[in-house]
């Protein structure tokens, strides 16, 4: 794998190599689950820290493009069929389109030690502190959606801010401003938390939605799980197909 680093480039190191890595694995070479080049050669080739190339492929590995196999290495991950929406609206927006007025049940906020999946996605020690909010939310009539959110420390929020204004309000107030959105969707069984919060019986199916939140220059801002009740979410893909 060819790799060429500008080091007088304006554009970080991490960011260089995450964008090469992106377009060298779309060779055919790649496309069946080809193993990556060593981290510890990769590294010394590039005269760059092992820190610094670990940063360009857990994004890659976020986004669902690379994959780890403990003890073997990294590798491609094979092509999924999937579909792309061209925009993304914030939980008030989507609520506001379908002309319900959204409520919140429950807020809490909290500081948090990192695991290793936060660690790696927001590139922070593991056990690092980190601010997370919980928020229960709906319509007038039930609640159906629980939100759990974590945030990059970067931002610069304290706790104290007023989270039942418009979240992404609230980060742009940081200039933390949110601009693209990778989301992944799967169906759970609820467990008995949120069965209760979500007041449907242990066991019913619910959707969970992972959606990773980054900045206009791909640092992430916000890790946010949502858990929804399968009769009160449908979730709508639009796609202008190029004739």
């Amino acid at each position: 794998m060819k790799i060429s680093l500008d080091y007088n480039s304006p554009i970080p190191l991490h960011i260089q190599i995450e964008e090469q890595i992106r377009e060298a694995i779309k060779a055919d070479e790649y496309q069946n689950g080809a193993k990556m080049p060593n981290e510890v050669s990769l590294s010394k080739q590039l005269g760059i820290s092992r820190s610094t190339l670990r940063q360009s492929i857990n994004k890659l590995v976020y986004e669902g493009l690379l994959t780890r196999k403990k003890g073997v290495g990294t590798f491609v991950k094979k092509a999924a069929i999937s579909s792309k929406a061209q925009n993304w609206l914030s939980f008030s927006q989507e609520m506001k389109a379908l002309g319900i007025v959204p409520k919140n049940y429950e807020l809490h906020v909290s500081w948090v030690k990192a695991n290793k999946e936060l660690s790696m996605f927001f590139n922070l020690e593991e056990n690092a502190r980190i601010l997370k909010l919980e928020r229960l939310r709906g319509n007038e009539d039930i609640p159906f959606v629980y939100f759990v959110s974590y945030f990059n420390p970067r931002i610069g929020l304290t706790g104290n801010e007023d989270f039942s204004k418009p979240l992404y309000d609230i980060l742009a107030h940081y200039n933390s401003i949110a601009k693209l959105s990778k989301e992944e969707i799967s169906a759970v069984k609820a467990d008995a938390f949120f069965a209760q919060k979500l007041e449907i019986n242990e066991g019913d199916p619910i959707l969970r939605r992972k959606r990773f939140v980054f900045d206009p220059g791909n640092r992430p801002l916000e890790w946010n799980d949502g858990y929804y009740r399968a009769d009160s979410f449908t979730y709508t893909l639009e796609f202008d197909r190029e004739v």
